[in-house]
C-alpha cells in the first residue's frame, strides 16, 4: 500500500505557531470553550458545508498544475479506497452532516470503474453531489446514467477558449473538444454543469471572454481557481498579487453583470473584504451569511486523498489522520490541526486586519512556503487600518416575528448549507419589509426570480 501523509505531531508546532502551550490563559479556554469567540461560533458551527473525495490519482490528462501529482490511466491506484471503504466514509460524513456538499474528483474520477456506485451510495444518503472533472469522458450514456442517479451537476475544467493553449497545458491534444464535448452531452441530457477556470499567467487575460462564454454555454456557475502551487503545479509561477487582486474585483464587477450565473473565485478569501469593500451590505460576504467563496479549510471544508488522509485543504498535504484507522467523526471532530484552522492566532498584518475574521488570508500559501499556515498571506496587497473587526454572521438572532410554513422550511433545508442562512437571512428582511408575516414557498420562488431571472434555479431541490 502507498505511503500517507505524515501525521503532524502538533505538540512540536505550539511554540513555533504561537498557540497551545505558549497561548495565554485566556487564550487556552477559547480552544476549549468555544462560546468564547467574538464571533459567537460554537462546535455546532463547524460542520462541514463542503468535502472533496479526491478518490483517485488516476487520470487521462497529464497537466502541468495538477496538486495531486495524478498518474496516468494505466498507473497508480494500488493503494486508492476501496469501494467498500468508501461507502463507509460517505456513512461517516453523512453522521456529521447530511447537508454537505461531497465533490467527487481525481485524478479524474470517470476513470474509476466504481465511481457511480459510490455517487449512488452519497445521493441515496440525501448528500448533494457534483464531480469535479476534466469532461472528456462524459457522453449521452454518462450524462443520463448520472442524472438517473441524482448527481447535482458536473464541475468541468477549461483553462482557455484557444483549444491549442488548453490542450497544450492539458498535456492531450484533442482535450478542449473532448470537455466541450462532454459539456454539450450534459446540456442535451439535463445534467448542470460548471465551468471552472485556473487563473494563470499564460489565460487570466482570457477571463472576461471565459465569463461571456460559459454564460452564453448556459453554466450555472463559474468558479475560478487561484493555484497554490504543489504538487506538479509547484513549478509554476503564480500570477502577481497585484494581477490576483485586478482579477478578483473583476469577477465581484461581472457578478453584477450576470444574475443568473454564480461567478465565485475559489482559494482566494481576500473576494470577501473586496466585496465588503464595494458593498458592506454584499450577499456574497460573511458579512451577511454567505460562507462559499472564502476560505473554509479545516473549518467547513476538508480533502480526503485516494488513499484516506483527511487534510484542510487540497493545497495543504498536513494530515489530520487517515481514516483507515480513524473514523471522519473522530478526526473531523477532535483534530488538533482542525482546531488550530478553528480557533486560529494569525500572524502578521492578517492578524491585525480588520477582515481577519471574514477573510482570514489563504493558509496554503504560508504553509507551501515555509511551514506556517497561521502567518500573513503575503499575496495580499491590503494594509490593516486598524478599525473594528467585521463580524461574521455567526448565529446572529434577527429581530424577525416572521414564520416559515413548512413546505417553506423544508425547502430552505434543501439549499446547499453554505447558502443555507444568506438565504434564510435575505427573505426573512423581505418578509419583514412587506409585511409579510408568513414564508411560503412561494414567496421564496418569487425571490429567486427576482435575483436570478425566469431561468431554472442555480442548484436543483
Amino acid at each position: 500500500m502507498g505511503k500517507s501523509l505524515p501525521v503532524l505531531n502538533f505538540t512540536n508546532w505550539t511554540e513555533k505557531l504561537g498557540f497551545g502551550k505558549k497561548a495565554s490563559p485566556a487564550d487556552s479556554s477559547a480552544l476549549q470553550d468555544p462560546s468564547l469567540l467574538a464571533d459567537g461560533r460554537t462546535v455546532d458551527d463547524f460542520k462541514p458545508y463542503l468535502i472533496a473525495l479526491n478518490l483517485t490519482k488516476r487520470c487521462n490528462l497529464k497537466c502541468d498544475h495538477c496538486y495531486l501529482d495524478a498518474t496516468t490511466k494505466a498507473g497508480g491506484g494500488s493503494d486508492e479506497l476501496s469501494t467498500e471503504e468508501c461507502f463507509r466514509l460517505i456513512d461517516q460524513i453523512a453522521e456529521v452532516n447530511k447537508g454537505c456538499l461531497l465533490v467527487i474528483t481525481g485524478g479524474e474520477p470517470l476513470v474509476r470503474p466504481d465511481i457511480l456506485d459510490i455517487a449512488r451510495h452519497a445521493v441515496q444518503l440525501d448528500f448533494m453531489v457534483v464531480f469535479g472533472t476534466n469532461g472528456m469522458l462524459i457522453n449521452d450514456r454518462i450524462a443520463r446514467e448520472l442524472v438517473d442517479i441524482g448527481v447535482m451537476g458536473m464541475g468541468i475544467s477549461i483553462d482557455s477558449l484557444d483549444p491549442q493553449k488548453h490542450d497544450a497545458f492539458r498535456g492531450i491534444p484533442g482535450a478542449w473538444k473532448a470537455a466541450v464535448e462532454g459539456i454539450e452531452a450534459c446540456k442535451r441530457n439535463g445534467l448542470q454543469f460548471q465551468v471552472h477556470f485556473s487563473a494563470q499567467p499564460m489565460n487570466y487575460q482570457e477571463l472576461p471572454a471565459v465569463i461571456d462564454w460559459a454564460h452564453d454555454l448556459g453554466a450555472r456557475v463559474l468558479n475560478v481557481f487561484f493555484m497554490v502551487c504543489t504538487g506538479r503545479g509547484e513549478e509554476l509561477t503564480d500570477i502577481t498579487p497585484e494581477q490576483y487582486e485586478h482579477v478578483l474585483s473583476y469577477l465581484i464587477d461581472s457578478q453584477d453583470k450576470y444574475a443568473d450565473m454564480l461567478i465565485r473565485a475559489r482559494c482566494a478569501p481576500h473576494f470577501k473584504r473586496l466585496a465588503y469593500e464595494k458593498d458592506p451590505n454584499s450577499p456574497i460576504t460573511k458579512a451577511q451569511g454567505y460562507m462559499g467563496g472564502g476560505c473554509l479549510a479545516g473549518t467547513n471544508y476538508a480533502r480526503v486523498t485516494p488513499n484516506g488522509d483527511l487534510t484542510p485543504c487540497p493545497y495543504m498535504p498536513l494530515s489530520a489522520g487517515n481514516i483507515r484507522e480513524n473514523s471522519f467523526v473522530d478526526l473531523w471532530e477532535r483534530s488538533e490541526v482542525f482546531d488550530s484552522f478553528r480557533y486560529p492566532h494569525l500572524k502578521g498584518k492578517c492578524g491585525d486586519c480588520e477582515y481577519s475574521e471574514i477573510c482570514g488570508g489563504c493558509r496554503a500559501r504560508p504553509y507551501v512556503d515555509h511551514g506556517d499556515w497561521m502567518d500573513e498571506d503575503e499575496w495580499c496587497l491590503y494594509t490593516p487600518k486598524g478599525g473594528e473587526k467585521v463580524k461574521v454572521a455567526f448565529n446572529a438572532q434577527e429581530n424577525t416575528t416572521v414564520i416559515w410554513d413548512q413546505e417553506a422550511e423544508t425547502r430552505l433545508n434543501r439549499i446547499p448549507y453554505f447558502l443555507r442562512a444568506m438565504v434564510k437571512k435575505g427573505v426573512e428582511r423581505h418578509a419583514d419589509e412587506q409585511g409579510i408575516p408568513v414564508i411560503t414557498i412561494e414567496l421564496m420562488e418569487e425571490l429567486r426570480k427576482k435575483r436570478f431571472g425566469n431561468e431554472k434555479p442555480v442548484f436543483k431541490f
